[in-house]
């Protein structure tokens, strides 16, 4: 074997091995959290608190990990996800990051979808705001995704209707009546 094949193997063995040890690193949401200082670290903490305060928290109780929500689906929203911890790891380490840390990826709807891809198979009254959201979405960029009703870590939330604010929800459900005619 040449010298440069020999380096092209270790380069490869370095890389797998890297991705597989950040897997493993990001499956721990304390890792997340010693890096995102704040507000990641309140997060971490309202996790592990005896009541759920927000929908994170609630997730959590359900053995729900941060990578599962901040990651796509599949092999490749991992690796997406995995790129993403690898930048902010190398800003952390070089000094180069911001405090709070900034959102930098929105939450799309594919990522709620991993596990709740059902939700609008529901087709009660009472669910209709689930069903009509793709129609919404492929007619206008300004529609609604999920975290616009549920959002992950805000605390004013009513647990009683999951977390969800009930002005915020408003606010959604009045923009996609009126976008429908109905408002």
């Amino acid at each position: 074997m040449t010298i440069a094949g020999i380096a092209v193997a270790v380069g490869l063995v370095l890389l797998v091995g890297g991705g597989v040890g950040a897997a493993q690193f990001e499956n721990r949401d304390s890792f997340c959290a010693s890096c995102h200082s704040e507000p990641e670290s309140a997060y971490v903490d309202r996790s592990v608190a005896a009541q759920p305060v927000d929908l994170a928290s609630f997730h959590t109780t359900k053995g729900t990990r941060c990578i599962d929500c901040h990651s796509g689906p599949g092999l490749a929203g991992r690796a997406s996800a995995l790129t993403l911890g690898a930048r902010d790891l190398t800003r952390y380490l070089t000094g180069h990051y911001a405090q709070p840390a900034p959102l930098t990826r929105p939450i799309p709807d594919s990522h709620c979808i991993k596990c709740h891809g059902d939700i609008a198979d529901d087709q009660a009254f009472d669910n209709h705001f689930h069903v009509f959201l793709s129609q919404w979405q492929s007619l206008s960029p300004d529609a609604a995704t999920c975290v616009d009703c549920h959002a992950a870590h805000t605390t004013d939330g009513s647990a009683d209707i999951m977390y969800l604010n009930q002005d915020r929800a408003t606010t959604v459900c009045q923009a996609c009546h009126a976008f429908a005619g109905q408002g």
